[in-house]
């Protein structure tokens, strides 16, 4: 973009901020130029001085720092919706000065016109330099969604988990590799693992293991548990109510559940809820101990963490990494983009050294301009950051000086250093940066996300790249659900009026009919009657929606439904984590390219039980509801 064209859009004569902030602000006159009066485009006029942009990028974008200036740290305000304002551009009314325009000159008119037309100008500008219209990625399935609004331009600095997040695998791959030396450790302690094969569709993200009964459940936000598998066969409605109806799912006492946070968590819990079946069946050897679940859980996890300690699951990766890892193109270009605007990137990684560099190399550095690799994009690399603890307590951190690893004691990090553990305080105190201008994005609600949160007021991004598969099975599923919304609705009409004549058949019954005064000539037969048929539309209703509740979410999973419900109305467990802990969410960190560094991500509004009756009354009062009830009184 040239910078004579941002200035035709930046059109506010005197240095104010140019944000949601400003709004207010933006109120005074405007006046739009007429377009036929002999107008000459700010292109133009920055030819016609003898002008031209000097971009420090070294491609087509404005020099900020000869036309705009930055509201600082120390000078930044809180906008209407809770946001700062650092970051923000402010016009220079020097600069326009330069160019021989008058800094009183200032659009008129309705800000909503004004508004309307720029946009308009703007959207034109954007089609002209081969960029899609920013609203187009928002709804879709590689859109970022906000749970809570974040103001990208107050983000000093970003930082990245690594597996799953900046790195994506092919999870049938490498799930089923780390399943298969799981089998292999059982098998030779004793266990009966033969015949068992890796299912990736036996379990989602977000379910949580009950080591106490041999069950994998999945609950709702409240810890309702609405769907439950014992080993690999699923409960029936009535199982777990009988299980289940006094109890609730609680993430805290660990002893009991255990929370499918991350990908990671798939192998694990295919590999027990299979050994579950075995442990019921009987064909477990006595020689191997009196065992229950939760010693069966232990068992199993053992032999998968044995995987990972011998080193031979990832010296397999590392040696075929093309089969492992699924390439993404955009990501590197998206962080190049988030570096040059200003801020500081960190890779902060559970993985050691060697496993960090052979996969970063092998997903960046080919996608890479100039000859750049994925080091160059890092202001910080921390690798065995030993996360949660990383963002808990504090770690000695080592500075690591060769390419063969080897470390030394450090106190500080040091731009374009490599080190090992150490903590997130010290990151603070080495970039002097703390608290919520640091983003931090990664794939585990509890190791990434609500750890960092709780304890620094980090902000915190989710990547959930499972989102793109249910974005889309929804979509596929409207008219289903639609369908079902309409015979829900139906029975709920029928069964309101089936219950008001039941009421009349009891105050009848009961010698009061005059409690109502249509009550006093009822017709014995004819209410029976009446309420025959409609028992029989509810049950007929009941018939073809119990079926359709079913069957929501076999789109995405034929087991356990969607990834964010848990029955139809209601938002899973997992759901509400991402809720709580994660400011936005997303399926993939390349998402970021078709946003920008400098984005404002608002919130939607939060819906209330009360907010459909309130809209219905507004929507409908003065018609005939009016004969019923005053909605406004």
């Amino acid at each position: 973009m040239y910078a004579s064209e941002a200035l035709g859009k930046f059109s506010v004569f005197r240095e104010t901020p140019v944000s949601m902030a400003a709004s207010s602000s933006l109120r005074t006159p405007f006046r739009i130029r007429p377009m036929s009066q002999n107008f000459i485009s700010s292109k133009n006029l920055l030819r016609n001085h003898g002008m031209t942009c000097n971009c420090s990028s070294g491609g087509g974008g404005v020099d900020e720092k000869s036309a705009f200036s930055l509201t600082s740290s120390s000078k930044y305000e809180v906008d209407y919706l809770g946001e700062k304002t650092k970051g923000d551009l402010n016009v220079k009314m020097e600069h326009l000065q330069a160019f021989g325009i008058d800094g009183d000159v200032t659009l008129k008119g309705p800000i909503e016109e004004v508004a309307r037309v720029e946009a308009e100008e703007a959207g034109d500008l954007l089609r002209d330099l081969g960029i899609r219209s920013p609203f187009s990625s928002r709804q879709s399935p590689r859109g970022i969604f906000c749970s809570r609004t974040l103001n990208l331009r107050s983000i000093s600095a970003i930082g990245y988990d690594m597996d799953y997040t900046l790195m994506h695998y092919n999870v049938i791959a490498w799930e089923g590799r780390a399943y298969d030396y799981c089998m292999e450790n059982l098998k030779k302690v004793g266990f009966p693992v033969d015949g068992l094969a890796f299912d990736p569709d036996l379990v989602i993200r977000g379910l949580v293991i009950d080591k106490e009964n041999g069950n994998l459940v999945k609950a709702d936000r409240f810890g309702y548990v609405k769907r439950a598998m014992h080993g690999t066969s699923m409960l029936s409605n009535r199982a777990i109510s009988e299980m289940y109806g006094r109890e609730l799912v609680d993430l805290r006492k660990e002893t009991r559940w255990e929370f499918l946070n991350t990908l990671f968590s798939v192998s694990e819990a295919v590999a027990y809820m299979q050994m579950v079946d075995r442990l019921d069946d009987g064909t477990i050897a006595a020689e191997l101990g009196p065992l229950d679940y939760k010693g069966l859980y232990k068992a199993v996890g053992t032999a998968l963490f044995w995987a990972h300690v011998e080193g031979q699951l990832k010296s397999e990766i590392m040696s075929k990494p093309e089969l492992f890892v699924a390439p993404d193109p955009e990501l590197p270009l998206a962080l190049l983009d988030q570096k040059e605007a200003g801020k500081k990137l960190l890779l902060i990684t559970n993985s050691d050294y060697h496993y960090t560099n052979k996969m970063m190399q092998h997903s960046f550095n080919r996608f890479l301009p100039n000859e750049m690799g994925w080091r160059d994009l890092f202001d910080i690399v921390i690798v065995s950051a030993r996360k949660p603890e990383f963002f808990q307590m504090s770690h000695p951190m080592y500075e690591v000086v060769t390419g063969e690893g080897l470390m030394r004691p450090c106190f500080k990090a040091k731009t374009g250093g490599l080190y090992s553990g150490g903590s997130a305080q010290m990151v603070e105190n080495s970039l002097n940066i703390h608290g919520d201008e640091i983003l931090y994005v990664g794939d585990h609600i509890y190791t990434d996300v609500s750890q960092s949160k709780v304890h620094l007021r980090w902000r915190t991004a989710l990547i959930c790249r499972e989102l793109e598969e249910e974005y889309s099975a929804l979509i596929h599923s409207r008219g289903h659900r639609a369908a079902l919304v309409d015979l829900i609705n139906q029975k709920e009409v029928v069964g309101d009026l089936f219950n008001q004549l039941r009421l009349a058949s009891q105050r009848q019954t009961k010698g009061r009919p005059a409690q109502t005064l249509a009550a006093t000539n009822l017709d014995d037969q004819e209410l029976s009657e009446s309420m025959q048929k409609l028992l029989i539309v509810m049950q007929r209703l009941d018939q073809k929606i119990a079926p359709m509740l079913e069957a929501d979410g076999e789109l995405f999973n034929k087991r356990w439904g969607f990834l964010s419900r848990a029955g139809f109305w209601d938002k899973s467990h997992l759901m509400r984590q991402i809720e709580k802990y994660a400011d936005i969410y997303t399926s993939r960190v390349s998402n970021f390219l078709h946003y920008t560094p400098f984005m404002y991500f608002r919130s939607q509004e939060q819906t209330l039980a009360h907010d459909s009756y309130s809209y219905y009354c507004s929507r409908f009062n003065g018609s005939a509801m009016d004969d019923e009830v005053n909605c406004m009184s």
